[in-house]
């Protein structure tokens, strides 16, 4: 008796197999269209016109996973190579830097000196120049653009991006000298003349043609009269009065040397002078010609303001006008 069922429970366990039946029924459908479908993809051409539609519709995620899968799907096809780099450009317009520079940076390694690196090279330069920061803050993504940006114009000077990264690395140069002379500043207020003197020589060597290294020699020779190396503040500021005579920064700095009984004079064997040896106008006779007096008015005290560039000054996605296929241009 006890292994008899009533009609009721012989009637729950049908219902049970019946669910499990359809279950594994509707399981194995499933099964059977992801199967077929990673067999079978849709043709290259097919996913590729997906994708550009999805680009053209601003629809950068849904355009960069198209590109992604086509390249997963079908990696010999001669639109999976140009899908790589167009996923890389996809998600750089969808502001997901990380993944653009991933995808880019996979493309110059597989394919460095094509068609498209240019492209990629673009695509990476953009992402870390779109992230770039305030003198005041970290400039990591600067320096990775700035070398992104070198590469691009020394590999692909014929690119279409070519120009626009010359321009964007005089911005980069601009700001890491800013930087330099921000911290600088600070040492120098500080009293630490030695760690203020290493950031201005930063700019003197590195960053001779943005418009701080004229600040930078004013302040080496601030910094080396503070210390009493006088041969090298006189040379900074010969230097400083050499190439830039006309600088209310050579005023203040022949002001400063005055005011003990000096004047600039270069000396051939201060630091200052090695590293622009070569600018330094010479005379007949192979000396340095004579420096001219300040024609600006010096202050009684060397001015401290802060002559970086602000942060709007450097162009970002959002603050730029659309150039070629999409990327932002540098004005």
């Amino acid at each position: 008796m006890a292994l008899r069922r009533t009609t009721a429970q012989w009637s729950v366990a049908a219902a049970l197999a019946l669910g499990m039946t359809a279950a594994s029924t509707l399981g194995g459908c499933s099964s059977k269209v992801d199967t077929a479908k990673l067999l079978n993809p849709d043709p290259p051409g097919k996913m590729y016109a997906e994708a550009d539609t999805y680009l053209a519709k601003g629809r950068w995620e849904d355009a960069a996973k198209r590109f992604e899968d086509l390249d997963r799907d079908h990696p010999y096809a001669p639109e999976a190579r140009r899908s790589m780099v167009m996923a890389a450009f996809s998600y750089y317009k969808a502001g997901r830097y990380p993944e653009a520079i991933a995808s880019a940076q996979r493309y110059t390694t597989m394919h460095p000196g094509t068609k498209d690196a240019a492209l990629a090279h673009h695509v990476i330069a953009s992402s870390y120049f779109d992230e770039m920061k305030d003198p005041a803050r970290d400039q990591t993504a600067t320096r990775k653009a700035l070398n992104e940006l070198k590469i691009l114009v020394q590999r692909y000077p014929d690119s279409p991006y070519s120009k626009q990264a010359e321009n964007r690395i005089r911005l980069c140069e601009d700001a890491l000298a800013a930087s330099e002379m921000t911290v600088g500043r600070y040492y120098l207020k500080k009293g630490n003349q030695v760690a203020a003197i290493n950031r201005f020589k930063t700019v003197v060597a590195e960053y001779q043609t943005t418009a701080h290294v004229e600040e930078a020699l004013m302040r080496l020779t601030e910094s080396y009269m503070r210390l009493g190396i006088q041969n090298e503040a006189q040379s900074a500021a010969a230097v400083l009065g050499h190439n830039f005579p006309q600088s209310r920064w050579y005023a203040d700095a022949h002001g400063l040397l005055q005011r003990v009984g000096l004047k600039p004079q270069m000396n051939s064997d201060s630091w200052v002078g090695q590293q622009w040896k070569s600018t330094i106008k010479k005379g007949p006779n192979g000396k340095p010609e004579p420096l001219p007096e300040p024609t600006v008015p010096s202050k009684s005290t060397p001015p401290t303001d802060n002559r970086a560039p602000p942060a709007r000054d450097i162009p970002t996605a959002s603050t730029t006008r659309s150039g070629p296929m999409g990327f932002v241009s540098a004005n």
